[in-house]
């Protein structure tokens, strides 16, 4: 990144990278801060998606892996977790291999935060039509007629 980048190209390339992941949630960020800290939805914008997640070391796919096992491991954080499970699903990974993930989270930072980020998996995975998980084909052109 060059330092001469504005902070409006900053926040200009956050949207496009939030919104290449998950379109709905770019938005929601910034009206949901815009009463109490446009600063804060700024900044998550700008810092978090037009400077980190935007960077090429590691494609959005394994950033969420990254940030799945982050988000289980300081707990309490649900209502992140969410949004970054939905997201996990746009860039590629499935259902099992989210669970797999959340599995092996157990290990590290022990079975409560992991159920409690199961219990979110499984609302997102309902809401997505994704249970129960392991029944879904893996491909959706590889079924049978």
């Amino acid at each position: 990144m060059s330092e001469s980048t504005t902070r409006e190209e900053r926040f200009a390339r956050g949207l496009e990278m939030l919104g290449s992941v998950n379109p709905e949630v770019g938005q929601l960020v910034v009206d949901s801060l815009a009463d109490v800290s446009p600063e804060m939805s700024h900044q998550i914008i700008a810092w978090g998606f037009g400077e980190i997640y935007s960077r090429p070391q590691l494609v959005p796919r394994d950033r969420q892996l990254v940030t799945l096992g982050m988000l289980t491991a300081l707990g309490g954080c649900e209502t992140q977790l969410e949004v970054h499970i939905n997201t996990a699903l746009n860039v590629g990974l499935t259902p099992e291999q989210i669970v797999e993930a959340l599995l092996q989270s157990a290990g590290y930072c022990g079975f409560p935060r992991a159920l409690n980020a199961m219990a979110v998996a499984k609302k997102v995975f309902g809401e997505r039509g994704l249970l129960p998980v392991g029944q879904q084909p893996a491909d959706p052109s590889a079924t049978s007629a």
